[in-house]
């Protein structure tokens, strides 16, 4: 029988909240390198089968592309253990772990309806991590959350039916959309991958988990939905433009935004929004760009939640307006943060730049000159406002008098370690190349492309040194920012408590002419049924006789025909 590497950790997270002190901590750390060494002994294929009411089963399903999904899920849940151990909350370090194995498990499922059970579970697991923040604020997200994640099972569920019946089988292979179910399971995947009008449940809910269920959520839910895309529908057209667009629309709500974490959420969208352009590019360099850059992204986008996680527990706040000059108390996290800045900016030497090229030159090889140039105003976007943006204000601009320690050993050791991986893998990046579905014959370090991305980098922070020093920039205020979310938030409530105190006045108006008119046609329907009424009077007997002459005679002559 073949074991999951989900299913060791998420046994092993169960035991958490009985060990007390190193133990735990222990137990913490070794789960997600056991879940590594399980899955990197799972030899390549199918593992155990089996039936249920006719439908084959398939739990467990490794290749390449299932594999570094797999991994990235496993080192980020390392990470993020290690960020957490200084919690005293055994329940969060559970749930971190859980969360992490049903992202595992999905990357691994051969069926449907195991990618179905691991894609609620995701959800059901990861809601703890927004309400573990203990406020209305958090309380409110996290419902908000799960509504999200809850529909978005039910569309998956549909969708499989629909196959089902179709006589199309549970095997979680290429789906595309000739069919409804395919349509649904589209929908259920572009839901949880913040697909554009679809995204605001992202950056309304992310911000109010607490310091380690950011970085927790900032790995898994999205990926998993970025891993189902690149498995179902790779060379979908639609994704190449859905994609594009969330790499460009994030930017202009991330400049204006004041909550630095709320950035970086709008920043993962964007970021989404490249493994997209990948997964509907499709090929060896489309499918292999989305899975480097989520990789890379679990990693660098990690880093720097846990750096403003750093900020917000030593300070209280993580508003641009309110902080600045961090860097005289907090050298250390805002060195580890310049490094995840530059990783997602796509620096040379970098994780991000040795993830993006490859979803770019992809595009460049497809002759897609709109795309790329959006990818292009992206890439500067991106560095702009989460490479200069989240360093520059929470550290450096503006300094607030904030004089605060470090935050402790085991985040800053999460931290090095994620700094660690992204120079490690920018650096030799055939570590990374060697764990994608396809060879990888790309030259990433040629003369004109380093110029050319330095190039963009260097217009792009002139750009933001300019605006700054002139004051066109848009200023870092307390404040709220409408998207989307506005719809749900706003606009449904209000719209349904309007039409209810329509209905209430509407109800005033008509109950009493209705009842009036009511009462007139009752007394004119029994009037003749009262005590006076014709029925109730006394009839003479020879009256009484021509009525029965007439009713038999009907009886009679009814009989006859």
């Amino acid at each position: 029988m073949t074991i999951s590497p989900a299913l060791v950790v998420m046994l092993g997270a169960l035991g958490t909240p009985l060990l007390r002190g190193r133990a735990r901590g222990a137990l913490l750390v070794s789960l997600p390198i056991a879940g590594l060494a399980v899955l990197w002994v799972l030899p390549e294929g199918v593992g155990s089968s089996f039936e249920v009411f006719g439908l084959v089963l398939t739990p467990v399903r490794v290749d390449a592309l299932s594999r570094v999904f797999a991994t990235g899920f496993l080192v980020a849940a390392l990470l993020t253990a290690v960020y957490a151990l200084h919690l005293q909350d055994s329940l969060q370090q559970a749930m971190v772990l859980v969360y992490a194995a049903t992202a595992v498990g999905g990357a691994l499922a051969g069926d449907l309806l195991t990618l179905f059970v691991f894609w609620e579970l995701a959800g059901l697991s990861s809601v703890f991590l927004i309400w573990a923040g203990g406020t209305e604020r958090s309380y409110r997200a996290g419902m908000r959350y799960l509504a999200v994640q809850v529909l978005s099972g039910l569309l998956m569920l549909a969708g499989i039916v629909l196959r089902v019946t179709a006589g199309e089988g549970l095997e979680f292979g290429y789906l595309g959309l000739d069919g409804p179910g395919g349509t649904l399971i589209l929908c259920a995947i572009g839901l949880k991958c913040a697909f554009p009008v679809l995204h605001a449940w992202l950056p309304d809910t992310y911000p109010e988990s607490t310091v380690v269920g950011a970085v927790a959520l900032s790995a898994f839910t999205t990926k998993l939905a970025v891993y189902a895309l690149a498995r179902g529908y790779p060379g979908t057209e639609m994704l190449v433009w859905i994609g594009a667009i969330m790499t460009c629309f994030p930017i202009f709500y991330a400049v204006i935004e004041n909550d630095l974490r709320r950035v970086l959420a709008y920043s993962m969208i964007n970021q989404l929004g490249f493994m997209i352009v990948g997964v509907g590019i499709g090929g060896a360099f489309g499918i292999n760009g989305a899975a480097a850059h989520a990789f890379a992204d679990m990693v660098f986008k990690g880093l720097l939640f846990m750096s403003m996680g750093a900020v917000l527990m030593r300070t209280g706040t993580v508003k641009g307006s309110e902080l600045g000059g961090l860097y005289k108390s907090m050298p250390q996290t805002a060195v580890l943060c310049m490094i995840g800045a530059a990783s997602i900016s796509a620096f040379p030497l970098f994780s991000g730049f040795a993830s993006k090229s490859l979803i770019m030159e992809g595009v460049a090889q497809d002759h897609r000159m709109v795309i790329w140039l959006m990818l292009l105003f992206a890439s500067a976007g991106v560095f702009h406002h989460a490479g200069i943006k989240i360093p520059y204000f929470a550290f450096f601009a503006h300094d607030r008098g904030h004089r605060v320690a470090e935050p402790p050993v085991s985040m800053r050791v999460a931290m090095a370690l994620a700094a660690l991986l992204c120079v490690t893998i920018g650096a030799v990046p055939s570590l990374l190349y060697g764990l994608l579905p396809y060879p990888v014959e790309y030259e990433l370090f040629t003369t004109p492309h380093v110029i050319n991305q330095l190039q963009l980098l260097l217009l792009a922070s002139m750009a933001f040194t300019l605006l700054v020093r002139t004051g066109l920039y848009p200023p870092e205020l307390r404040s709220v920012n409408v998207d989307f979310e506005v719809v749900y938030r706003r606009f449904l409530p209000s719209a349904w408590h309007a039409a209810a105190r329509g209905l209430t006045r509407l109800r005033a108006c008509v109950r009493t002419p209705v009842r009036r008119d009511a009462e007139k046609l009752w007394m004119a329907a029994t009037r003749s049924l009262r005590p006076d009424g014709r029925v109730a009077v006394t009839w003479s007997t020879h009256l009484m006789i021509w009525w029965l002459v007439l009713v038999l005679g009907g009886v009679l002559l009814l009989a006859l025909l």
